[in-house]
């Protein structure tokens, strides 16, 4: 071409070039301009060009344009692979989460039907004997541990009237509604002390989400359980040694040994992980519930196993008793805190921590510190009574409206 333009040039008539070689020229030129611009500044080079250049130099180099883009475009769908994998776990642990909720929620049903089970053919828990039987507890209360902070003790004082009147409740009115029901029903003397042993413990975790049913004050609830709970180190045996120290042989120190060991080291651990490793308690913490429905149901289930005979022999002379032990201290537990001045939520709160006792550590406490084999059979019995009292009055508290003026 250049040969050609060399010898043609002598040929022309004017040493201004035809408006076809312009056009030409500029077809070859804007061109590689336009390659090289990028690299200095792509955006001005582009924009300071003619206006008919443009289009030009995008539809020329559109490929090169494209390929510094390809790592992006990868980028973009390892990251849409990445989001659409955790859409699914999302989706997962949503599934998991409303299973949970409605099995927790149904774990009364859980406890008559193990409880069924284990009327029926006691050897299914064979297995589950003591050590697991103490573990099982431990767990329910490492589970309460973990959702506690120093905090919440703290919090205790700012509502000290309702703490101290459950409180009074747990382990002042209940022991004594529990011997006068013993005395009224003509109880032999062991399962005297197990009625009274019943009373004296501490209240029951499943409080907590009956009172979340009933539209009660469930921190308060959390509470009010957490003082109980440390509170059993020392009432239990206490109460047990003084009600009880002259109708059966009672080990008190034994009492207050294994409530240390089963409620206050799993609590106090709990707590100390809640503190150092709140991570990990996050990620554990969805699974509590379920752990505590478990245990609570297989608790149950051996508890009424290794005494079936006896409460299938008892009848219903020992089944009314312990259920109006559960049944009144709700209602006095109620009524009670009304008549004092308390709202309807902390009332309808007081009512569920106070029926709902403990009653798989009072098993467990029978059967390692009391002499008489029978007296663990009240508090196999009040397992059931008990979960099944505390759903009764949150189902019926459920559908009742509680007004502003009187929360």
């Amino acid at each position: 071409n250049s040969r050609r333009v060399s010898t043609t040039r002598p040929i022309q008539a004017s040493n201004h070039p035809t408006s076809r070689e312009m056009r030409l020229t500029a077809f070859i030129l804007l061109p590689c301009v336009a390659a090289f611009a990028p690299v200095r500044a792509p955006h001005n080079a582009i924009a300071n060009a003619p206006s008919f250049a443009v289009t030009s130099a995008k539809k020329s180099f559109a490929a090169p344009m494209v390929m510094p883009k390809t790592p992006l475009r990868m980028s973009d769908a390892a990251s849409e692979e990445a989001s659409s994998e955790q859409s699914l776990a999302s989706k997962a642990f949503e599934i998991y989460t409303k299973t949970a909720n409605a099995a927790t929620t149904l774990f009364p049903l859980w406890t008559v039907l193990f409880t069924a089970i284990a009327l029926k053919k006691p050897s299914t828990f064979d297995f589950f004997t003591t050590e697991y039987f103490t573990a099982a507890l431990a767990a329910l209360m490492l589970s309460m541990g973990i959702t506690l902070t120093p905090a919440d003790f703290v919090a205790v004082a700012s509502e000290p009237s309702s703490v101290l009147m459950q409180f009074s409740l747990c382990y002042g009115m209940m022991p004594l509604l529990a011997m006068g029901l013993g005395k009224m029903f003509g109880l032999d003397a062991g399962l005297m002390a197990g009625m009274v042993l019943v009373g004296s413990i501490n209240g029951g975790q499943a409080s907590n989400l009956c009172t979340y049913i009933a539209k009660g004050n469930v921190a308060l609830s959390v509470l009010m359980t957490t003082a109980t709970t440390v509170g059993a180190i020392l009432m239990t045996p206490f109460l047990c040694k003084s009600m009880l120290g002259a109708v059966v042989p009672v080990d008190a120190r034994g009492i207050a040994m294994s409530t240390i060991q089963v409620v206050l080291a799993p609590i106090a651990i709990g707590m100390t992980a809640n503190k150092f490793f709140p991570k990990i308690v996050k990620a554990i913490l969805p699974f509590a519930p379920v752990v505590g429905v478990v245990s609570t149901c297989l608790l149950v289930a051996s508890a009424v196993a290794q005494v079936s005979e006896p409460i299938l022999n008892a009848g219903i002379g020992l089944q009314i008793p312990v259920l109006l032990l559960h049944l009144l201290g709700g209602i006095v537990g109620y009524w009670l805190p009304k008549l004092t001045g308390f709202g309807e939520v902390k009332s309808r709160t007081m009512a569920i921590e106070t029926s709902m006792k403990s009653s798989a550590f009072g098993f467990l406490l029978a059967k390692l510190h009391f002499g008489d084999y029978i007296a663990r059979v009240p508090s196999a019995v009040s397992v059931v009574w008990m979960a099944l009292t505390g759903s009764l009055l949150a189902v019926v508290w459920r559908y009742i409206p509680v007004n502003e003026d009187d929360a």
